[in-house]
């Protein structure tokens, strides 16, 4: 079948129903015989399942509750007692219904309290371990509790489409299937400690760009065999709740699609939760509450008096508003909310267990750094390498330990990489630090502005306000970079009369990343870049003290000043017996990358310290696929994403080799700009006129590189090891754990060769099915293995592949189809280093 006959399929499917509910007398009402269907996921999950007697309690409430009270309970509100958290919806105290608190928490809880900052989901990913997501999520799950939070706003399960996506570290993979194991161990882990998983962002919601507004066209099999796989093993898992999506998805608003929301989440899923729209995604209260969208957030411009006024007036029967406070209840009592213990009391909140996070954080960022590329002996660091280290980099020194927006955690504290570094070398070591590109500038010459007292370092007091006008003579054209930085309200810097540093829209004000936005004391920060012309300048700055009074700074960078930087840090890498340069890109909620390439003077700071000292490891902290133009003059490079509190250990534990590198790419690393899945063609990325398509169809990521013979920079899986591995003795059969001739049992064994512990990700792919006239991947993810040898140990490796994972959603059966006959299977290191390949017939039965 074509995939254009396939999508037209898929816009029947996701298509428009607006204007069919806004037709006269269309009143929206429950579907027929809709009950609270119970998911399949409840085993080991202490929150999976309404405890018993929960429909009567229900019923009970939804009898007493006023319809101005029902529709409180479906939107947000202002917290008369804010924790920081990002949503409040009020309960209801004269029948025991408390209120909800709803935090941001991707890599740990958001609020205004520390909490551990985990390492981002990416570098989580990268462990290939669903045991320590599992881990991952209870750490959460138990903070958030601790913290006062009872619905935690994450796992995000949309995949990795794109490398310029602003908030490709917040999920997990390119991968369905990874993306879907580990999703699923992330939600039974919150939700083992008793708080409410919501899965977002439902759906597609893969890109910041034009996120409110982007019209997403994407096939029937295209939307069932990547996207939608992460969100079914969600609500598999018991998902407590599940949040639409900003963007359209085939024509219609993701929190106003019938077909997305009732038809398939809950009419083929068995999702039995609650569905909140994103902040401010909710745009119509008749279609969206009748499409199957519980709850409006973070206010009620819509679910407030607009839906009591639609019921009174007809347009919504009183039945569809009770279905969406019925599911909200049913979910709050499954938790323990209503009724909490036998005593009819909620749960107590369990202590805070900092050093656990803690532990729990070293050991996560420690599993999944990636050891991309390891020369001449270049790590582990030992010897007289060890014992003479540059350190080099803004990152260095500042510890980056996440991306900004929604994912920005306040950690109990982020130890430097430098004095980590510093403490394992030893004593009897000298490592030295170059800044090597400055981020956050420095005061501007006394001599520029001698009439201007305090620019370095001003206070504003309180209900005061403060200003400055003058000017300055430049000798010659400059690059420069002014930087402002404030403790209050946003001072304005003019320079020649405009507005440096204006209001942004939207949430790109709010969100400004989780290293560039703030300084390391703290005070926000905002950066221009400008090419100033020889001659004369006016700078005009006024700022308010507001009810607190406040401080602010202002400060600069010039060519000259960046010269001098790179010639410190060459000078320092020539120095030493090796270097370790941090290199950073800051993402965040509300922006998209540029570019895949580092940004600001980094790409020449590279060249220059490697081409003066070729046993230079480069430490990425970046957010997703990075290109790599200076990569044949390293020594090494190792990713470590956005480490989180304990990433600066973590990163010393593997430099020096006390811990393995046990990560794997969870994304293509492209080799050039334009040879992505997206690259190169507008209307799969960012979209044209407003509409988006994914043309790519089911050949995300990795599948994409190997259906076109591209090749990546590294390959999705690729990791390198200080040790050396062997694959041998492959054997594919029919059968499984179950029997089936419909599955198949993948044997192989993997051998140490090398002469210290390592740790390996063994994978298996699996080739199309010649039976089904279907388009198929080259090779799918079919299973993997994380495992740990000593030298010389070797171990057999069972993987069964059930029916599931070897099956293509056929859009005329509507249904999943296992793909029969004659399969080949790959087992090796990567998807591009599969040394072990063999055959199988996949049966029907």
């Amino acid at each position: 079948m074509s995939e254009a006959v396939s999508r037209r399929r898929a816009l029947r499917l996701l298509g428009a129903v607006g204007a069919a509910l806004g037709a006269a007398g269309c009143v929206p009402a429950p579907p027929p015989g809709a009950q609270q269907r119970r998911t399949s996921a409840g085993a080991g999950n202490p929150a999976a399942a309404p405890a018993a007697g929960s429909a009567a309690r229900i019923d009970a409430l939804l009898e007493r509750l006023t319809l101005e009270e029902k529709t409180v309970l479906l939107h947000g509100g202002p917290d008369p007692e804010p924790l920081g958290q990002a949503g409040y919806v009020p309960g209801i105290p004269r029948l025991g219904i408390p209120a909800l608190r709803l935090a941001d928490g991707p890599a740990g809880v958001r609020v205004a309290r520390p909490a551990t900052a985990l390492p981002a989901p990416v570098l989580l990913a990268s462990a290939f371990d669903p045991a320590l997501a599992r881990a991952y999520g209870r750490v959460i799950g138990r903070e958030g509790r601790a913290l006062g939070v009872d619905v935690l706003l994450s796992p995000m399960a949309n995949l990795i489409r794109t490398p310029y996506a602003g908030r490709n570290f917040e999920t997990f993979s390119e991968d369905p299937k990874l993306t879907a194991d580990l999703v699923a161990e992330v939600v039974r882990g919150i939700q083992d400690e008793g708080l409410i998983a919501t899965v977002k962002h439902f759906a597609l919601n893969n890109q910041e760009k034009g996120r409110d507004t982007v019209d997403v066209i994407a096939a029937e099999r295209t939307l069932h065999e990547t996207e939608l796989r992460g969100f079914e093993a969600a609500v598999a898992a018991g998902a407590g709740a599940v949040m639409g999506a900003y963007n359209k998805v085939n024509g219609v608003y993701a929190c106003e699609s019938r077909p997305l929301l009732d038809e398939l989440l809950r009419g083929r899923w068995g999702f039995d939760g609650w569905v909140m729209s994103d902040w401010d995604a909710t745009h119509s209260t008749v279609a969206s509450i009748g499409a199957g969208l519980d709850m409006e957030m973070p206010a009620g411009t819509h679910y407030g008096a607009p839906l009591r006024e639609a019921v009174r007036g007809g347009s919504v029967h009183e039945d569809t508003v009770d279905l969406a406070v019925r599911r909200i209840l049913t979910t709050m009592d499954r938790f323990g909310l209503l009724t909490g213990n036998s005593a009819g009391h909620p749960a107590a909140r369990p202590a805070r267990d900092a050093a656990a996070g803690a532990r729990t954080a070293r050991q996560i960022a420690t599993a999944g750094a990636v050891l991309l590329r390891n020369e001449r002996g270049t790590l582990p660091l030992a010897g007289p390498a060890a014992r003479s280290v540059a350190v080099i980099g803004p990152t260095g020194r500042t510890p980056f330990v996440g991306g900004g927006g929604s994912a920005h955690v306040v950690p109990d504290a982020a130890a430097a990489p430098l004095d980590e570094i510093r403490r394992r070398a030893g004593s009897g070591s000298t490592v030295v630090y170059a800044l090597g590109e400055d981020i956050y500038g420095r005061p501007l010459p006394a001599d520029l502005l001698p009439s201007a007292p305090g620019l370095d370092d001003r206070a504003v007091a309180p209900g005061r306000t403060w200003g400055y006008e003058g000017s300055f003579r430049l000798a010659a054209d400059d690059e420069w970079t002014l930087l402002v930085h404030y403790t209050g309200k946003r001072p304005s810097v003019r320079l020649d009369g405009e507005e440096l540093f204006p209001v942004r829209q939207g949430v790109a004000e709010q969100f400004a990343g989780g290293l560039l936005g703030h300084a390391p004391d703290g005070r926000t920060v905002r950066r221009r870049t400008l090419a100033l012309k020889a001659g004369e300048h006016r700078l005009a700055v006024f700022a308010e003290g507001g009810p607190k009074g406040q401080r602010l700074r202002l400060r600069h960078t010039t060519k000259a000043t960046r010269a001098a930087d790179l010639a410190e840090a060459v000078k320092a890498a020539k120095a030493a017996r090796s270097v370790v340069l941090f290199a950073y890109e800051d993402a965040t909620e509300g922006s998209d990358r540029t570019s895949l390439g580092l940004p600001g003077g980094q790409a020449a700071l590279i060249e220059a310290v490697a081409a003066a000292n070729p046993r230079t490891t480069v430490v990425l902290n970046t957010s997703a696929g990075t290109t790599m133009p200076w990569l044949p003059r390293t020594g090494a490079v190792l990713q470590m994403y956005y480490p989180g509190q304990e990433g600066a250990a973590a990163t010393a534990d593997v430099l020096f080799g006390d811990a393995e590198p046990g990560g794997r790419l969870t994304q293509t690393f492209p080799a050039d700009e334009r040879a992505t899945p997206v690259g190169g063609d507008p209307m799969r990325y960012p979209g044209v006129g407003g509409r988006q398509e994914y043309a790519e169809g089911v050949h995300v990521g990795h599948r994409w590189y190997d259906q076109q013979r591209v090749a990546p920079l590294f390959p999705f899986g690729h990791g390198l090891s200080y040790t050396t591995w062997a694959y041998e003795k492959l054997a594919v059969r029919p059968g499984g754990s179950h029997g089936k001739r419909s599955g198949l049992r993948v044997e192989f064994t993997v051998r140490n060769t090398g002469r210290r512990t390592g740790t390996e990700v063994a994978q298996v792919y699996v080739g199309p099915s010649p039976d089904l006239k279907l388009d198929q991947p080259v090779r799918a993810l079919a299973g993997y293995r994380r495992l740990t040898l000593a030298p010389g140990e070797a171990r057999r490796i069972v993987l069964d592949i059930d029916a599931r994972t070897l099956s293509s959603w056929d859009p005329e059966r509507d249904a999943w189809v296992v793909g029969t006959g004659r399969r080949e299977v790959f087992a090796g290191r990567s998807s591009r280093e599969l040394p072990l390949r063999a055959k199988a017939v996949v049966g029907t039965g």
